[in-house]
């Protein structure tokens, strides 16, 4: 197992692209202190997954959804999340950048797991909405499986709409519909 120095100040970019890729953790970047947690389970990965699949077979070609990217929440002091999944424009996506700023994420969306509800209902809630990310959805993987759709209402996220079975959404102004429950099932 390689062990990873431990950084003694804020990252920079640069130090932040320095660091060895790693399939076991995920890592984030908060006001410059590293964040590392450990990858998802599996029904975490296949909610992320299926919920990115399900959201392109529906979107227009000029949006596209995508699992995992790195996005810049802010510069100064460098705030680098890495939402489960996240919609952005196609000709963004074309340029194949390394990471998107936030202003390029029309939506973030967080599935809770254990260890993360916090960080995702109340961090990362109001680091999108400063970061102005206009839709969040948050999406509870328990029984009933449910999502929470928040959208940016004069600098702060309100919600507006809490589903459980099917969901009818809107990305960006098109319509999205995605069965819930069938998040964790094959």
């Amino acid at each position: 197992m390689a062990l990873l120095p431990w950084p003694d100040h804020q990252l920079t970019l640069a130090e932040w692209e320095a660091l060895p890729e790693s399939n076991d953790r995920k890592l984030e970047l908060v006001e410059g202190l590293l964040v590392v947690s450990p990858k998802p389970m599996s029904w975490h990965q296949h909610a992320g997954n299926r919920m990115t699949f399900c959201s392109n077979e529906q979107l227009p070609q000029t949006l596209i959804a995508i699992g995992e990217v790195e996005v810049v929440i802010d510069d100064a002091p460098l705030t680098i999340r890495v939402p489960d999944m996240t919609v952005t424009r196609t000709e963004l996506f074309d340029l194949n950048p390394p990471r998107y700023s936030a202003t390029d994420v029309l939506l973030a969306v967080e599935v809770l797991s254990d260890g993360t509800r916090r960080i995702d209902r109340v961090l990362k809630f109001s680091e999108y909405a400063d970061a102005g990310i206009p839709q969040y959805w948050i999406v509870d993987l328990g029984e009933p499986t449910t999502l929470l759709a928040y959208q940016l209402v004069d600098g702060d996220y309100e919600l507006s709409a809490e589903h459980t079975g099917v969901a009818e959404l809107r990305v960006a102004g098109h319509p999205v519909t995605i069965d819930l429950p069938a998040l964790t099932r094959r």
